[in-house]
């Protein structure tokens, strides 16, 4: 399978105002398929008029979209309810545009830390429950999927705890981070999968040599992806693949090296 296949069958992240000042001829030319990232600074920069003048565009190319929520500072099971409220208005921004593009999906950071949450895990679980409920209820309404990312989180089991307590379903689903697991978590990648492969309905793609996030192209690090993709396709998993690029030529290099591992098999994205 070569890269314009690729190309076809994956997100690529890009934030909204990229998209706009710089990355619209790109996607259109090449028909990219854009995860849409949206920070605080974009939500308090651009307008209505602006959404839906990116979604006319995008829907005239026929692309697929997702979204990406904002996370600066973002705490949605903080025990601080001014804070977790804060947070809970700032990703309803997010979803207010669902309407207007129709994404698949819409990433949220589930935002663990076990460092920062030192023994008020069960608290923690509690709030980001209370947190996303409603969103999964919203999901579920506008015809789109709630998945949270893992990024802090250095095991599976918080994760997996909420999944339960927000009830799994069509509409929330687990959106799992190469890089992120390959720099923070401690637990083995086996012991990720064992918990949560069954319910992760996104993925999202780059690389690094395992001790910071260093967003590197897939295959410039040190993560298994093909042991990764084998593991997926043992549980007949399909889920949405976005490629994280932070810049084009990183793009061009993670696609190269889908094609020749041929990690992505026919129907491995919507």
């Amino acid at each position: 399978m070569n890269i314009t296949s690729i190309a076809k069958q994956v997100q690529v992240n890009m934030p909204f105002h990229l998209l706009l000042e710089q990355y619209f001829p790109l996607v259109l030319e090449n028909r990219l398929n854009p995860e849409i990232g949206f920070d605080c600074f974009a939500l308090d920069t651009y307008g209505t008029e602006d959404y839906r003048e990116a979604a006319r565009i995008l829907s005239g190319a026929g692309v697929r979209v997702t979204f990406h929520a904002p996370f600066y500072d973002l705490r949605p099971g903080a025990l601080d309810y001014t804070v977790r409220d804060a947070t809970i208005r700032r990703i309803q921004q997010v979803f207010d545009l669902v309407p207007i593009f129709h994404p698949l999906s819409v990433v949220c950071h589930a935002a663990f830390d076990r460092r920062y949450y030192v023994s008020r895990e069960e608290d923690w679980i509690e709030n980001s429950i209370t947190t996303w409920a409603p969103f999964v209820r919203e999901a579920a309404e506008l015809g789109t999927v709630l998945m949270l990312e893992n990024v802090y989180e250095d095991r599976p089991r918080e994760l997996k705890l909420l999944m339960e307590g927000l009830g799994y379903g069509p509409h929330v689903g687990i959106c799992f981070d190469t890089g992120h697991w390959n720099a923070f978590s401690d637990a083995p990648l086996r012991e990720w999968m064992d918990s949560l492969a069954d319910h992760i309905g996104e993925l999202h793609l780059h690389d690094n040599h395992g001790s910071r996030d260093e967003h590197l192209p897939v295959g410039a690090g040190t993560f298994s992806f093909g042991e990764f993709f084998t593991m997926l396709a043992e549980r007949g998993r399909k889920p949405i693949v976005t490629v994280e690029p932070h810049r084009p030529e990183d793009l061009r290099k993670t696609l190269e090296y889908i094609a020749g591992m041929d990690l992505l098999p026919p129907g491995m994205t919507i």
